[in-house]
Protein backbone atom coordinates (compact mmCIF):
# COMPACT_ATOMS: atom_id res chain seq x y z
CA UNK A 1 0.00 0.00 0.00
CA UNK A 2 0.74 3.59 -0.39
CA UNK A 3 -0.10 6.14 2.61
CA UNK A 4 -0.22 9.90 1.32
CA UNK A 5 -0.64 12.88 3.63
CA UNK A 6 -1.00 16.48 1.79
CA UNK A 7 -0.48 19.91 3.48
CA UNK A 8 0.09 22.98 3.03
CA UNK A 9 -4.00 24.20 2.33
CA UNK A 10 -5.40 27.50 3.56
CA UNK A 11 -7.10 30.77 3.45
CA UNK A 12 -5.55 32.92 0.61
CA UNK A 13 -6.30 36.54 -1.13
CA UNK A 14 -6.62 35.89 -5.14
CA UNK A 15 -3.28 36.57 -6.71
CA UNK A 16 -1.25 35.00 -3.85
CA UNK A 17 0.62 31.34 -3.25
CA UNK A 18 0.46 28.58 -1.90
CA UNK A 19 2.45 25.49 -1.81
CA UNK A 20 0.98 21.91 -1.39
CA UNK A 21 2.95 19.23 -0.28
CA UNK A 22 2.19 15.25 -0.60
CA UNK A 23 4.20 13.02 1.40
CA UNK A 24 4.69 9.57 0.35
CA UNK A 25 5.19 6.09 2.24
CA UNK A 26 7.26 4.50 -0.29
CA UNK A 27 9.82 6.05 -2.52
CA UNK A 28 8.81 7.70 -5.55
CA UNK A 29 11.32 5.60 -7.50
CA UNK A 30 8.64 3.05 -6.96
CA UNK A 31 6.06 4.95 -7.41
CA UNK A 32 5.00 4.90 -11.78
CA UNK A 33 3.02 8.20 -11.42
CA UNK A 34 1.77 10.79 -9.54
CA UNK A 35 -0.71 13.85 -9.50
CA UNK A 36 -2.70 16.79 -8.34
CA UNK A 37 -6.32 16.95 -8.54
CA UNK A 38 -9.46 19.19 -6.79
CA UNK A 39 -13.05 19.18 -6.14
CA UNK A 40 -14.87 22.55 -6.16
CA UNK A 41 -18.44 22.20 -3.93
CA UNK A 42 -21.01 20.63 -6.46
CA UNK A 43 -18.40 19.74 -8.99
CA UNK A 44 -16.77 16.83 -10.31
CA UNK A 45 -13.14 15.98 -8.68
CA UNK A 46 -10.43 17.02 -12.16
CA UNK A 47 -7.33 16.86 -12.89
CA UNK A 48 -4.66 19.60 -12.09
CA UNK A 49 -1.11 18.41 -12.99
CA UNK A 50 0.36 14.85 -12.98
CA UNK A 51 3.91 13.58 -13.14
CA UNK A 52 5.31 10.33 -14.97
CA UNK A 53 8.95 9.43 -13.76
CA UNK A 54 10.65 13.15 -13.29
CA UNK A 55 10.41 14.30 -16.29
CA UNK A 56 6.28 13.99 -17.83
CA UNK A 57 4.89 16.56 -16.25
CA UNK A 58 0.69 17.84 -17.70
CA UNK A 59 -1.48 20.42 -16.58
CA UNK A 60 -5.24 21.36 -17.29
CA UNK A 61 -5.15 24.35 -19.36
CA UNK A 62 -6.65 26.29 -16.34
CA UNK A 63 -3.49 26.51 -14.45
CA UNK A 64 -0.89 26.38 -17.18
CA UNK A 65 1.68 28.98 -16.18
CA UNK A 66 0.32 29.19 -12.41
CA UNK A 67 1.12 25.82 -11.12
CA UNK A 68 4.28 23.90 -11.37
CA UNK A 69 4.37 19.99 -9.82
CA UNK A 70 7.62 19.07 -8.76
CA UNK A 71 9.16 16.44 -6.27
CA UNK A 72 11.63 15.78 -3.58
CA UNK A 73 12.93 12.17 -4.04
CA UNK A 74 14.82 12.23 -0.74
CA UNK A 75 11.74 13.55 1.27
CA UNK A 76 9.47 11.34 -0.59
CA UNK A 77 7.23 14.15 -1.41
CA UNK A 78 5.48 15.66 -4.46
CA UNK A 79 4.73 19.48 -4.11
CA UNK A 80 2.38 21.66 -6.03
CA UNK A 81 3.36 25.54 -6.27
CA UNK A 82 0.50 27.09 -6.95
CA UNK A 83 0.63 30.93 -7.58
CA UNK A 84 -1.40 33.68 -9.06
CA UNK A 85 -3.99 32.36 -7.27
CA UNK A 86 -8.07 32.97 -8.34
CA UNK A 87 -11.47 32.48 -6.50
CA UNK A 88 -12.47 29.65 -8.63
CA UNK A 89 -9.13 27.49 -7.80
CA UNK A 90 -11.01 27.07 -4.29
CA UNK A 91 -11.79 23.28 -3.53
CA UNK A 92 -10.21 20.19 -1.86
CA UNK A 93 -6.81 19.47 -3.34
CA UNK A 94 -5.90 15.41 -3.09
CA UNK A 95 -2.59 13.82 -4.71
CA UNK A 96 -2.84 10.39 -5.82
CA UNK A 97 0.05 8.06 -6.78
CA UNK A 98 -0.54 5.06 -8.90
CA UNK A 99 1.33 1.76 -7.48
CA UNK A 100 1.34 -1.84 -8.35
CA UNK A 101 -1.64 -1.25 -10.78
CA UNK A 102 -3.51 0.61 -7.89
CA UNK A 103 -4.65 4.09 -7.43
CA UNK A 104 -4.27 5.77 -3.78
CA UNK A 105 -5.31 8.76 -2.84
CA UNK A 106 -4.89 11.15 0.24
CA UNK A 107 -7.26 12.87 2.23
CA UNK A 108 -7.20 16.01 0.89
CA UNK A 109 -5.98 19.72 2.04
CA UNK A 110 -8.75 22.93 1.26
CA UNK A 111 -7.41 25.64 -0.42
CA UNK A 112 -9.86 28.85 -0.53
CA UNK A 113 -9.07 31.70 -2.63
CA UNK A 114 -10.90 34.45 -1.32
CA UNK A 115 -10.55 38.17 -0.49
Amino acid sequence: QVQLVESGGGLVQPGGSLRLSCAASRSLFSIASMGWYRQAPGKQREVVATMVGSDILNYVDSVKGRFTISRDNAKNTVYLQMNSLKPEDTAVYYCNAFWAQRLYWGQGTQVTVSS
